[in-house]
């Protein structure tokens, strides 16, 4: 019961984060913060080399299509973006350190590093 209250709280702080933001003016392009790769963590470093020379990838999921559901990158059709693991130092499973891109698979147009399975995300700016 806690667990679905937990939830149930994310994703109305989420909605509602949206909707303050829309209401002063913010795009999710405009309200999303830029690293550079070298401010990334290591291992998302070399996930980020890894997406640019199109893998091999670690992981099944890995390219899989991102749906968006969060809505706090900019609104694309579905398919366009792709997400992948960012390894996690000690974590026995996939963690919740991700890339996700957006365009072609070896080329994308932008790529997005979330530290915090969705929670947030930074621009990565090559």
């Amino acid at each position: 019961m806690r667990f679905g209250l937990a939830v149930a709280g994310f994703v109305l702080m989420a909605l509602l984060g949206g909707a303050w933001a829309q209401a002063r003016g913010l795009t999710p392009e405009s309200a999303t913060p830029t690293l550079s790769v070298a401010e990334l963590p290591p291992q998302a470093a070399r996930t980020y080399d890894l997406i640019r020379r199109g893998g091999p990838f670690e992981h099944e999921k890995d390219g899989v299509v991102f749906g968006n559901r969060e809505r706090l990158l900019p609104l694309q059709k579905r398919g366009y973006y792709r997400e992948y693991t960012v390894p996690t130092p000690g974590s026995r499973s996939r963690g919740t350190r991700r890339i996700v891109c957006g365009g072609p698979a070896r080329a994308p147009d932008v790529c997005y590093y979330t530290g915090d399975h969705y929670a947030s995300f930074g621009r990565i700016m090559p």
